[in-house]
C-alpha cells in the first residue's frame, strides 16, 4: 500500500477526494487529512507519506510555499486546484500531475497510476525543484520545459527551442546546436504552453521560437528564416497577426 496525506483548506473537498480514493484507488492508505499548508508539513514530518494530495491555492500558504518550505523530499505530489491558468501551466511545464475540481475518476486513476511509476523510480527532486524555479517567474514567463523521451525527463531551457513541429500525434522539437527531439505530445499541447513565452503558431504544422527569426521574406504568405537556416512558411491566414508581432520584437 502507498501511504497518502490530503492537504486541503476546503472540507468537502478533502472528504470528496478520500472516498473517491478509497472506492476507486485501493493501492492507496490515506493515512491523514490536513486543513492548511502548517498542518500538512507537521503530518509530512511524522507519517513520511510516499504521495502527497496537496491543493495549490490555501490561505496563508500555499501549496507552492509548503514545498519551498519543506526543501529536500521523499514523496510524489499531486496537485489539486481550481483551475489556475498560471499555477496549471507551470506545473505541465514540469512535467507533474494535476486533478481540477471536482475531481474527474478517470484523470484520478491515470494520476495516482503516474505517481506509483515516479515512486518506483525514486525521481522526485528535479521535478519539483523546476516547478518551483518557474513560479517564482513574474507574469507568465517560464524558464525552462520538462521534455519526456524514452529515456526519462529532459529538461531543456525554453530559450532554447527554435521550433516545434507537428509530426502526427507527435512533435519534433527544433533546439539550438543542431539538436532535435521527438516528443508524445500534440503541437496544440506545446502551443497552450508556449504561447506566452514569445512563441506563435505560424501555420498548423509549425510554432515558432519569434526571439530566433533573422529574416522575414515577402510573398502570399512568406515565410521566415529562423537561426540556423531553417526556412517555414506563414499561413495565409496567420500572416496579418504574424506580421503585428513580429514588428514588435
Amino acid at each position: 500500500m502507498i501511504r497518502a496525506i490530503i492537504i486541503d483548506d476546503e472540507p468537502d473537498g478533502r472528504e470528496a477526494l478520500k472516498l473517491s480514493i478509497e472506492k476507486y484507488c485501493p493501492e492507496l492508505a490515506i493515512v491523514e487529512m490536513c486543513s492548511t499548508a502548517d498542518e500538512g508539513l507537521i503530518s509530512i514530518q511524522l507519517n513520511h507519506p510516499e504521495l502527497v494530495f496537496l491543493d495549490v491555492q490555501m490561505p496563508y500558504k500555499s501549496g507552492f510555499n509548503l514545498l519551498e518550505e519543506i526543501g529536500e523530499f521523499d514523496f510524489e505530489v499531486i496537485f489539486v486546484t481550481a483551475y489556475d491558468r498560471y499555477a496549471i501551466k507551470a506545473i505541465k511545464f514540469s512535467a507533474l500531475d494535476y486533478l481540477l475540481k471536482p475531481i474527474d475518476i478517470d484523470e484520478l486513476q491515470n494520476a495516482v497510476q503516474k505517481a506509483e511509476e515516479r515512486i518506483r523510480l525514486k525521481g522526485y527532486s528535479h521535478h519539483y525543484t523546476s516547478l518551483l524555479k518557474n513560479v517564482k517567474y513574474p507574469s507568465n514567463k517560464i524558464e525552462k520545459l520538462a521534455i519526456p523521451t524514452l529515456e526519462g525527463i529532459i529538461f531543456e531551457p525554453v530559450d532554447d527551442i527554435i521550433y516545434c513541429a507537428a509530426d502526427g500525434n507527435y512533435t519534433m522539437l527544433k533546439l539550438k546546436g543542431n539538436r532535435k527531439l521527438l516528443v508524445s505530445k500534440s503541437l496544440k499541447d506545446f502551443e497552450m504552453m508556449l504561447i506566452d513565452n514569445g512563441f506563435f503558431r505560424i501555420h498548423h504544422t509549425y510554432l515558432i521560437n519569434m526571439k530566433h527569426i533573422r529574416q522575414y521574406v515577402k510573398g502570399d504568405g512568406g515565410y521566415v528564416i529562423m537561426e540556423e537556416n531553417h526556412h517555414v512558411d506563414v499561413s495565409r491566414r496567420k500572416k496579418e497577426s504574424f506580421l503585428k508581432l513580429f514588428n514588435k520584437v
